[in-house]
């Protein structure tokens, strides 16, 4: 069993933040990102994180990736201690845990979309790499198009292969930076049905970072950043729709 991959279906709570700051050290002096971030997902929740540029939308992002140290504060993210961790543990139990979507599609030009996807989960010694990844682009409908190179896909398509590539390790957490950044706005509809649905299908916990507050209230709820604080949560649509009788 891997150690690093997160525990029991037991766990409620899969993010934990309690009193994070983050401080940065520029010419002009320390400039605060994050003032104090107390900040709690259950998981199989669907949370859209919403606010102005410069606001640490992305920071904060980047912490709950394990990508960026806090200066003071606990971080608590699928099981682990983060601030606990060295930069080889981290490698591992983001490999393990964590599944990421950036604005940029991030693909390696000179791979198919196939390689694309199966190349991280050979990395990670996945001896069925190559039928995850096929099984993970078959999910987001580009079976067809394994063979293709980005330069040969569109931007959708791309957005498409990197969701594969996010979802292929069946992630217990699946983390989007403005996915829909750079496409068209039906394009982007598309990828977020996608998404939503993969996490779905995979029971994984999704935090979407959006300047697009619409989008943003598809989630269960929605956190609204400004200056480095929390200012609000307020509820989305998803919760405030009644579940299907069974």
């Amino acid at each position: 069993m891997d150690p690093f991959k997160a525990g029991s279906a037991g766990v409620d709570t899969i993010i934990g933040l309690t009193g994070v700051k983050l401080t940065l050290q520029s010419t002009a002096g320390p400039v605060n990102i994050l003032r104090g971030i107390d900040l709690g997902i259950e998981a199989g929740e669907r949370v859209g994180i919403v606010g102005p540029s410069g606001s640490g939308k992305s920071t904060l992002l980047a912490v709950l990736a394990g990508l960026e140290r806090v200066s003071e504060g606990e971080v608590r993210v699928a099981g682990a201690d983060l601030n606990a961790l060295n930069e080889d543990q981290l490698a591992l139990w983001r490999r393990a845990n964590v599944g990421i979507v950036f604005q940029s599609f991030h693909l390696i030009p000179t791979m198919t979309a196939l390689e694309n996807v199966a190349v991280p989960l050979e990395l990670a010694g996945a001896p069925d790499a190559i039928e995850r990844a096929r099984a993970a682009l078959r999910q987001v409908g580009l079976d067809h198009r394994e063979t293709h190179y980005p330069a040969q896909l569109s931007g959708g398509e791309q957005q498409r292969v990197a969701l594969a590539r996010a979802v292929a390790p069946r992630p217990a957490l699946l983390l989007a930076d403005e996915p829909t950044g750079n496409l068209d706005g039906a394009t982007g509809h598309a990828i977020i049905e996608l998404m939503f649905g993969e996490a779905a299908r995979l029971n994984s916990t999704l935090v979407l970072i959006t300047h697009d507050d619409q989008l943003a209230s598809l989630c269960d709820r929605v956190v609204h950043i400004e200056d480095g604080r929390i200012r609000s949560v307020t509820q989305g649509t998803a919760r405030a729709r009644p579940k299907a009788a069974e």
